[in-house]
């Protein structure tokens, strides 16, 4: 099973982000989101094993987390990503996962 595989948990997300690949640049939704990596909602096709750039906010609108990484998983639903390094913000303390922002809570 995937999980078991993964070192930092994961939280539900609904975050847009713009990824480069070597099809493209696309801006898709992040649907989940660790310290170790991602998971996109696609429909798009990318090739898996390839590297990857990602640029969301995170914790604030205006502040972009800049990330490389590669490809490790696709489906028809999207691909799942690793991060190079992990980012050190979403690490669990004390079992809790920190607050991220979400599109829905963006206000218009």
């Amino acid at each position: 099973m995937e999980n078991d595989k993964r070192q930092y948990p994961r939280s539900s997300s609904y975050i847009i982000a713009q990824y480069k690949v070597l099809e493209g640049t696309f801006r898709d939704v992040i649907k989940n989101i660790g310290a170790g990596g991602l998971s996109v909602r696609t429909q798009r096709k990318v090739a898996i094993g390839q590297p990857i750039s990602i640029a969301f906010p995170l914790f604030e609108f205006d502040n972009l987390v800049e990330v490389a990484g590669r490809v490790v998983r696709i489906d028809p639903c999207g691909f799942a990503v690793t991060f190079n390094e992990p980012i050190h913000g979403l690490i669990c303390k004390e079992g809790h996962f920190p607050e991220i922002i979400h599109e829905r809570d963006r206000l218009n």
